[in-house]
C-alpha cells in the first residue's frame, strides 16, 4: 500500500506536516528524547496519528478547542501535534495557573477537553472534562496502543480531516503582564511561515543537538525552536525545566550544543558554581529572548564563552512569536539591539497617529506579516485596536537606525513619566545591573505628587558570595545609578525583594510590582 507520508503535498503546509515531511526524509533518525524514552521521526509521526484518533474517539470535532495543562514531556508534544492532525484548536495553558486564572482561560477559550498531567488534574475546575497526558491507564500515551497498528497507509490517514493552511490550529494566550490574557488566533499558515523565518534567521541545522528546557506552553520554545528543529530533522532533547546542572551535563556529554533561554535562566547559569569550572566548549549556539537581556549579563557570558554564537530573538505571541533577530556577527557595537526583521516580517516605527517616524526617533513598532495571528479570540474590540491601518501595533517602543536595526526602548505601558520627562525603565535597569551585588532588578513608576511618577527600583540582591564586602543598601545603589544616569532618571527609591514576580516566559510582571508598592492603592 502507498505510505501516506509519500503522497504529494501530504499535509505539506500544516503544523503537523512539518513532522510528516521529516518522517518521510529521515524516518529512523531520533526526533525526541525525554526521560529515558526515545522517538524516531517515523515513530513520532505514527504516534501523532494514533493520538489524533484517540482525540476524535472522544467525540471531538474539527474546530473544537483542546487545552494542554502539563509540564514538558513527549506526551505534551504529541498531544499538540495530534490536535493539529485532528483539526482541533490547541490551547496551551501555563501549568502554574490555578483557581480563577486557570478557569478564565478554559472558559474564555471554550475548551471542550483538557489534556493534563496526572499530578495537576486536581487543580482543574469542577466538571472539567480531562484526559491524562500519560502515567494512567486512560492516558493519551497509554491509549496509543488501542489504535490499529500504524503503517502510514493512505487509507489510515484518510480517517482524519485534511486541514487547510488557513485553518485555526492554536490559541496563543498573551502573557498578561498588563491586562487579562488574550488568545491570539494562529493558523497553520502563520506558524509554518514563522518556522521558515526561524530556520533561516537562527541558522537551525539538521546537525544541531538542541536542548529544550523552557515550558512548551510558551510560544518561543515550541514555535521558534522545537517545531522548526523538527522541520530540519535535528535530534532534540526535552527537559522539564531549565536546571543548570542537567544542562551542563548534557553539554559535557555531547548531547546538547544549542540552548534557548530568557535572561533569567542565563543569569542563573552564570551564577551557578559550575559555570566557571565545567567544560562548556561543546555549547555552540546561545539563543536569548522573551525579555530584554541586561547588557552586563551578556558581557559576562561573552567573556566566559567567547566561542559561543549569540542570537537575540525578539517578538511576541501575536506574530508566532519571532519578529526580529540580532545574529552573532551583528552584536559588536549593537549589544542593546534586537536586530532586524526576519524573512517574513515587515516592521516600522510610528508615532501616536500611526505615521512612520525618521530613523533614530522613538516610536511604537508595528508589523505586517503572514506570521501574524488573525485576531484575538472572542475579543473584537481588542482586535480592532491592535490591527489598525493594515498593521499590527505591538505596544513596544523602539528606535530604528539607518541600517534597519531595531532597539527596544520599553513597553509603552512601562515608560515612566518623571516630572514630565519620559524615562525608559530598561536604561535604569541596565545601570543598576552594572553593580556587582545586583542579581535582578525591575524599574517601575509609582504615583507621586511631586514627580507624577517616581522612578522606583525593585532589586534582588546576589547571594552567591558577591556580598562578601557587605550587603548593598538603597543609598549605595542610588549613588551607583547617579554616576551613570541623568538626574531625572535616577531612582527616587530602591526596595529589596527575595524574587521578582514573573510569568512563564520569564517576563517580569511589573503590573504586580506596581500594585504591591503603590502606597496609594494600599491605603484605599
Amino acid at each position: 500500500m502507498t505510505d501516506a507520508r509519500d503522497a504529494p503535498g501530504a499535509r505539506s503546509n500544516t503544523v503537523d506536516g512539518v513532522l510528516r515531511r521529516s518522517a518521510r526524509r529521515v524516518p529512523e533518525r531520533t526526533a525526541v528524547r525525554y526521560a529515558g524514552r526515545s522517538w524516531s521521526y517515523r515513530a513520532l509521526d505514527d504516534a501523532v496519528t494514533a493520538a489524533a484518533r484517540v482525540l476524535r474517539s472522544e467525540g471531538l470535532r474539527p474546530g473544537d478547542r483542546v487545552a494542554s495543562y502539563g509540564h514538558n514531556s513527549d506526551a505534551y508534544l504529541i498531544g499538540f501535534l495530534a490536535c493539529a492532525r485532528a483539526g482541533l484548536v490547541h490551547v496551551p495553558v501555563n501549568h502554574g495557573l490555578t483557581g480563577e486564572e486557570l478557569a478564565y482561560l478554559l472558559d474564555q477559550s471554550g475548551s471542550a477537553l483538557v489534556l493534563t498531567d496526572v499530578a495537576l488534574a486536581s487543580r482543574l475546575p469542577a466538571g472539567t472534562r480531562a484526559v491524562p497526558l500519560h502515567g494512567a491507564p486512560d492516558g493519551l500515551l497509554e491509549r496509543l496502543a488501542e489504535q490499529p497498528a500504524e503503517d502510514g497507509t493512505a487509507a489510515d490517514a484518510g480517517a482524519l480531516p485534511e486541514a487547510s493552511e488557513d485553518t485555526l490550529v492554536q490559541l496563543l494566550y498573551t502573557s498578561g503582564t498588563t491586562a487579562l490574557p488574550k488568545g491570539a488566533m494562529m493558523t497553520h499558515r502563520a506558524l509554518v511561515h514563522e518556522y521558515t523565518s526561524a530556520i533561516v534567521a537562527l541558522d537551525l541545522k539538521e546537525s544541531d543537538r538542541p536542548v529544550h528546557s523552557l515550558p512548551l506552553y510558551h510560544s518561543a520554545q515550541m514555535h521558534v525552536f522545537l517545531l522548526p528543529y523538527l522541520a530540519v530533522g535535528a535530534e532534540n532533547t526535552l527537559l522539564d525545566g531549565p536546571d543548570p546542572e542537567r544542562i551542563f551535563a548534557l553539554v559535557e556529554a555531547g548531547a546538547a550544543d544549542s540552548l534557548f533561554a530568557p535572561p533569567t535562566v542565563w543569569i542563573a547559569l552564570t551564577q551557578h558554581a559550575g559555570f566557571d569550572t565545567r567544560d562548556l566548549g561543546g555549547l555552540r549556539k546561545a539563543y536569548y529572548g522573551a525579555s530584554i537581556m541586561p547588557v552586563p549579563v551578556l558581557e559576562r557570558l561573552r567573556a566566559r564563552l567567547p566561542h559561543l554564537a549569540f542570537y537575540n530573538c525578539f517578538g511576541q505571541s501575536e506574530i508566532g512569536p519571532l519578529a526580529t533577530v540580532l545574529g552573532p556577527d551583528e552584536h559588536e557595537g549593537r549589544m542593546e539591539s534586537c536586530g532586524r526583521p526576519v524573512l517574513f516580517v515587515e516592521a516600522r516605527v510610528v508615532d501616536e497617529d500611526g505615521r512612520e517616524v525618521p530613523d533614530g526617533t522613538r516610536g511604537e513598532v508595528v508589523y505586517r506579516s503572514p506570521q501574524l495571528c488573525t485576531g484575538y479570540w472572542d475579543k473584537p474590540s481588542e482586535t480592532a485596536e491592535a490591527f489598525r491601518d493594515g498593521w499590527f501595533h505591538s505596544g513596544d517602543l523602539a528606535v530604528r537606525d539607518a541600517e534597519g536595526y531595531f532597539t527596544v526602548v520599553d513597553r509603552v505601558k512601562d515608560v515612566i513619566n518623571s516630572g514630565g520627562v519620559l524615562v525608559a525603565s530598561r536604561q535604569v535597569e541596565d545601570a543598576l545591573y552594572a553593580h556587582p551585588q545586583v542579581a535582578e532588578v525591575a524599574v517601575i513608576g509609582l504615583p507621586d505628587e511631586r514627580w507624577i511618577e517616581a522612578v522606583t527600583a525593585v532589586v534582588v540582591r546576589r547571594t552567591d558570595g558577591a556580598e562578601e564586602n557587605g550587603v548593598v543598601g538603597e543609598a549605595e545603589l542610588i549613588a551607583a545609578a547617579r554616576a551613570r544616569l541623568a538626574p531625572f532618571k535616577v531612582p527616587k527609591r530602591v526596595v529589596f525583594v527575595d524574587a521578582l514576580p514573573r510569568n512563564a516566559s520569564g517576563k517580569v510582571l511589573k503590573r504586580a510590582l506596581r500594585e504591591r508598592f503603590d502606597t496609594r492603592r494600599a491605603a484605599r
